[in-house]
């Protein structure tokens, strides 16, 4: 069986889709790593000089727990999205890992770091599922 590839042309219009997620990826980090230099009662557009109330810190330290759990998940899109990059210079990008077969391009225009077409990724959440119970 031969290995299947997509196009070059493919391959790059992929490429720059991805290297255009990558940096939204990374702008979005940094804005909210500029955000948290800030510290909590100036991002939050309170100096008075009052003390803070619970209330207040406990909003503030959910929200930033929330920001944490944001940033691991950027954090590892970006792991994907340098996999599919490298995935497109092996030429292997397109490809489902798991049946050999093409992703659907629709699919990769949405994930683009998709390494499944739908069929055997709905047959790996399922069994995830069947294993948690």
């Amino acid at each position: 069986m031969a290995a299947k590839k997509l196009s070059p042309d493919k391959l790059r219009h992929f490429e720059e889709l991805i290297r255009g997620e990558l940096r939204e990826s990374l702008d979005y980090i940094n804005n909210i790593n500029k955000e948290q230099s800030l510290g909590a009662r100036e991002s939050s557009g309170d100096l008075s000089s009052y003390a803070y109330h619970q209330a207040d810190q406990g909003s503030d330290t959910n929200l930033m727990e929330q920001t944490v759990m944001m940033l691991e998940s950027e954090r590892e899109k970006i792991r994907q999205l340098n996999e599919a990059l490298r995935r497109i210079a092996d030429e292997t990008y397109g490809v489902c890992e798991i049946c050999g077969e093409f992703i659907q391009e629709t699919r990769l225009e949405i994930i683009p770091y998709a390494t499944c077409c739908v069929a055997c990724q709905e047959k790996s959440e399922d069994k995830k599922r069947r294993q948690k119970r």
